[in-house]
């Protein structure tokens, strides 16, 4: 059984409205305008080993509010739970995790309210993040034409998973970016405010790009169709992948960018150009919602039916 298996099962009993089904990365409760999301991160799931403290918790508590501003919400609140062994929480090492807390709260005006703390033989973060908003932009609310949208660029942080796993291995310089990028990814704070101006639809991308197009599209007699050569990668990713020979498609589809995907009209182009350049975000529109009965992307002029999806998910087999 897989994770959306579990999810499928759990909606059986959830009736609250206010779950929104269990379709969307977060709840929401209009009458107390309450935006609510919930994540946990385990050693050796969701990250390697716990030798970077610092900059792990940087990592959670970005990737934790990335579901928040994905919506158009400002994260308000954050609960942090720390489970771990007395060698993962030492003084030292709690000194650093609160110093990236404090310089985290700075940067994406939240506060820390509160959390947990449990002993355990292996590491783990869970953060609850909460936000207040008279509305937020739900998934599967695309329409027939839609413009197709990415914030930032994708596949630097699976080549700096790559980097510490010792899979790949370059100039320290090189090697420095992607890890940064790995463990800081730069979430698209700032421009999610202008998001209830044009999305109809938006999420954020974590499991992987093509795994997550699908998902906010939904069961909807929609499809999407992208353009391979417009995905945005960095400078870094370009020079290195082709020096490398590798190829890019294994880590560009495989997640972990949390950066904002939505769509929206056509008509709003001029819109979005515009918040772009207001908050010096990179936004770049990589497709368009059709009414086809297949996921497809377009390589070289030619249109390729989608049939490995890449991405994560959970399995407990």
């Amino acid at each position: 059984m897989n994770e959306f298996e579990i999810i499928n099962n759990l909606r059986k009993i959830i009736k609250s409205p206010v779950s929104l089904n269990l379709n969307d990365d977060v709840a929401y409760d209009p009458k107390s305008k309450l935006v609510i999301t919930i994540d946990t991160y385990n050693e050796k799931i969701h990250y390697l080993k716990f030798n970077k403290p610092d900059l792990l918790i940087k990592k959670v508590i970005r990737s934790s509010i990335s579901d928040i501003i994905s919506k158009g919400v400002n994260p308000e609140y954050l609960l942090i739970s720390f489970s771990g062994s007395n060698k993962h929480f030492s003084e030292n090492n709690i000194k650093l995790i609160l110093k990236s807390i404090k310089s985290e709260q700075k940067i994406y005006h939240f506060s820390l309210i509160g959390g947990d703390t449990t002993k355990s033989i292996k590491s783990s973060f869970t953060i609850c993040a909460y936000g207040f908003s008279n509305k937020i932009i739900k998934r599967n609310k695309c329409q027939l034409n839609d413009d197709i949208y990415i914030t930032g660029n994708i596949g630097d942080s699976a080549v700096g998973l790559d980097f510490l796993r010792k899979k790949i291995k370059s100039s320290s310089k090189i090697e420095e970016y992607f890890v940064k990028k790995y463990f800081k990814p730069n979430i698209p704070f700032g421009f999610h405010k202008e998001l209830h101006k044009f999305a109809n639809t938006s999420m954020d991308v974590s499991d992987g790009l093509l795994v997550d197009l699908r998902r906010l599209v939904g069961k909807k007699k929609l499809s999407f169709l992208i353009n391979y050569n417009l995905l945005p990668k960095s400078n870094f990713f370009k020079r290195f992948l082709n020096k490398k020979n590798k190829k890019k498609d294994k880590y560009l589809f495989s997640g972990d960018d949390y950066q904002i995907l939505f769509t929206a009209k056509n008509v709003h182009r001029n819109k979005i150009s515009e918040a772009s350049k207001k908050w010096n975000q990179k936004v770049t529109k990589i497709g368009t919602i059709v009414n086809n009965r297949n996921n497809c992307v377009l390589i070289n002029n030619k249109i390729i039916k989608i049939k490995d999806y890449r991405g994560y998910i959970h399995n407990f087999k």
